[in-house]
């Protein structure tokens, strides 16, 4: 498969950037191209509809939206078009990221929008999420990385329980 571009990767600050760089790692490794772009829902509203509404045609397949407090990035982005958008709450100093979170996962039916855990584990499975749950199932040859990759991740956890169970 080539690196066409299937995945656009949203943040609304570039503070989220190391953040939402797990979500870029992760498409790497499965050979999926992606962009990444800053948009924010309140202060480039404007710009946020342009993109969610031209997705499509430009050929994405999946938006992966990162923001934090008032976390309205993903589901704006929702609104404006038909494909999945996953939501990656970011931490906060105010709540951990429970407000962010709460953000993304209360969305109003007929909007929705997957939601993943808070901060970097979440930005990880959102790519993962891309990979397995959406793009494997039109992409077989990202469903087979997908099955290399979960293999992998198994022969460490059995590595690590062997190490562990025989003391040391």
């Amino acid at each position: 498969m080539d690196k066409k571009i299937l995945v656009g990767i949203v943040m609304g600050s570039d503070s989220d950037l190391p953040v939402m760089q797990e979500t870029a790692n992760i498409l790497d490794k499965f050979g999926i191209g992606y962009e990444i772009n800053i948009i924010s829902a309140h202060r480039t509203p404007q710009r946020a509809h342009e993109y969610a509404s031209s997705a499509e045609e430009r050929g994405l397949e999946v938006i992966i939206a990162g923001a934090g407090g008032a976390a309205h990035l993903a589901g704006v982005i929702a609104s404006m078009t038909p494909l999945p958008v996953i939501g990656v709450p970011m931490q906060t100093q105010l709540s951990g990221g429970l407000d962010s979170l709460l953000s993304i996962v209360q969305m109003p039916s007929g909007v929705p929008v997957a939601t993943v855990a808070v901060g970097k584990a979440g930005a990880k499975n959102a790519g993962i999420l891309t990979a397995q749950q959406i793009l494997g199932v039109k992409f077989p040859e990202i469903r087979e990385k997908v099955k290399e990759y979960k293999e992998e991740i198994a022969q460490e956890v059995n590595k690590k329980n062997e190490k562990i169970r025989l003391g040391g």
